[in-house]
């Protein structure tokens, strides 16, 4: 066995029983904010990445895997998205991507933390790619709860790209079948949202299973999904949720035009074959999907 080099070393707590051991080169900013503990390091095989309570958010080796699983599929699907929400996604990955379509006018991003914000513009430039000076852009440091109950603003997407909704955190309240109907109301017709819903591995399928179930109480069309990004440690969960689109609907050729009309520049991940393939999940998480499906009879989604 070879020794490690590298002798800091970081572990995330994945569960009880399970953790990711990445080497740390270097601390390069630490501070406790009025929200939550913030940390830029790099990391030895992914490099710099952006670290909230412990749990890495996203990497320059593949955070691009990330936020085109999150962003793409439902701006595609949207006929003409130009109006586009992102609650959370402080490091400006999240409004890269969505700026990057070409039918975008007007992204709103709501962030509660401004030092995370301000921390990624400055030591996360690769990240945000200048998208936080789009004039397209505008910034909202606030509550986003609160911010979307006092706006009446319509929407034609709304990407909801926060931490996991850990009881008493300060993202829980942005998972409820309360706050999705409040965001129900906030799109248009044909209006989509699209949100990470946790990992997908086979031991864990609480939350994006409690997710799927809350969001199937207020919204028509549910299209559950997985993306595997490494950082993680564990396979990863998407979902988009729909008043009448359904992007499962999308053929190859329906999402190999779209991308190239739309989106400027090339995109490192996804393809038409793979944003026509991905609505496809595997067996067990089929399963565990249906049964939660059925529990919405007696009106108790987990998130309420």
């Amino acid at each position: 066995m070879v020794a490690p080099k590298n002798c800091k070393w970081f572990l995330e707590v994945l569960g009880p029983d399970e953790g990711h051991l990445h080497g740390i080169k270097a601390v390069l900013f630490s501070k406790e904010t009025p929200f939550q503990h913030l940390e830029v390091v790099d990391l030895g095989d992914y490099g710099r990445a952006l670290v909230l309570d412990g749990k890495v958010q996203s990497t320059a080796a593949d955070e691009f895997i990330y936020h085109e699983a999150l962003v793409h599929p439902a701006l595609l699907a949207h006929p003409d998205p130009r109006r586009v929400l992102v609650i959370g996604g402080g490091e400006g990955a999240t409004l890269r991507e969505v700026l990057r379509h070409r039918m975008v006018t007007r992204a709103v991003m709501v962030d509660i933390d401004r030092e995370v914000v301000e921390i990624c513009r400055s030591l996360l430039p690769e990240f945000h790619g200048g998208a936080f000076d789009d004039p397209r852009a505008e910034l909202v440091f606030e509550d986003a709860r609160q911010w979307i109950e006092a706006h009446d603003e319509r929407f034609d997407v709304i990407i909801i790209d926060l931490s996991d909704p850990i009881e008493e955190g300060p993202c829980y309240r942005l998972y409820t079948r309360e706050f999705y109907r409040v965001v129900h109301q906030r799109l248009s017709g044909d209006g989509l949202i699209a949100l990470q819903a946790g990992t997908v591995a086979v031991h864990d399928l609480l939350n994006f299973s409690a997710v799927h179930r809350t969001l199937s109480s207020v919204f028509p069309i549910v299209c559950p999904y997985t993306a595997n990004v490494p950082c993680f440690g564990l396979p990863w969960g998407f979902q988009t949720a729909s008043k009448q689109v359904d992007p499962r609907t999308f053929s190859v050729a329906d999402y190999e035009e779209r991308i190239g009309r739309r989106i400027a520049g090339e995109l490192k991940y996804l393809t038409g074959a793979l944003c026509a393939a991905q609505w496809a999940l595997p067996k067990h998480v089929q399963a565990r999907l249906a049964r939660e499906t059925r529990l919405i009879e007696d009106d108790a989604p987990l998130y309420t």
